[in-house]
C-alpha cells in the first residue's frame, strides 16, 4: 500500500519537474527573441500558470513520497 503511494509521489515529482522545464524553456524563447517590454512581460505571465501547476504538483508528490516513507 505505502509502495504505491512511494511511487506514484515518485511519478507525480517527476510530472511537475517536466513542467517546470518546459516554462524555463518558454521563458528563455521568449527572452531570446528580444521582444518589447509588454511583449515579454505577456510572454512570462502566459508561463506563470504553467509554472506554479507544475511547481504544485511536483510538492503534492514530494508529499506523497515522505508520507509513504514515513507510514511504510
Amino acid at each position: 500500500m505505502f509502495e504505491i503511494m512511494v511511487w506514484g509521489g515518485a511519478a507525480l515529482s517527476v510530472a511537475g519537474l517536466a513542467g517546470l522545464i518546459v516554462s524555463v524553456i518558454r521563458v528563455a524563447s521568449a527572452k531570446r527573441q528580444n521582444l518589447s517590454d509588454e511583449e515579454l512581460r505577456a510572454a512570462i505571465q502566459k508561463a506563470l500558470p504553467l509554472n506554479l501547476g507544475a511547481l504544485f504538483l511536483s510538492v503534492i508528490g514530494l508529499m506523497l513520497v515522505m508520507l509513504g516513507l514515513s507510514l511504510g
